[in-house]
């Protein structure tokens, strides 16, 4: 008779298993996109503020991988950071041909998205887990 024990080990065994194999495949396919962005701009024969932002964005996404292998869990200022550097790539980007107030609105979610890293950041130190398993008990 199979132990309840071992089949949540063999769970998340299998669990960690996928949880690698789509982190190395994020990590590849990040890595093709920075030497896509790099061909690309090697072949115009130009670096744009807007090729150096996606390459920004696409570190701070090999940092999350990186951060969630070393430590097992992602803290969410990164996925914020990578939020405001994209809002301020599209803002430099797509936002020449709209209105103001599409502008407007665009720096009001990148103010929005750093003052959620700034409580995100206060509450991690103000109010700090007890121990780990503190941490995961309202899951």
């Amino acid at each position: 008779m199979v132990h309840r024990k071992t089949v949540r080990n063999f769970g998340r065994q299998v669990i960690a298993v996928i949880e690698d194999l789509g982190l190395l495949l994020i990590l590849i396919a990040t890595a093709v996109a920075i030497g896509q962005v790099a061909w690309h701009m090697i072949a115009d024969r130009e670096v744009q503020l807007a090729d150096l932002l996606l390459v920004f964005i696409l570190l701070e996404v090999i940092t999350m991988v990186e951060n969630y292998w070393r430590v097992g869990k992602l803290p969410v200022r990164i996925p914020l950071y990578i939020a405001m550097v994209s809002m301020a790539r599209y803002l430099i980007l797509d936002t020449t041909d709209a209105h103001d107030v599409h502008a407007l609105f665009i720096t009001g979610a990148i103010l929005i998205l750093s003052l959620a890293v700034f409580v995100v950041r206060f509450g991690h130190l103000r109010f700090p887990y007890e121990n780990e398993a503190d941490e995961y008990a309202d899951y």
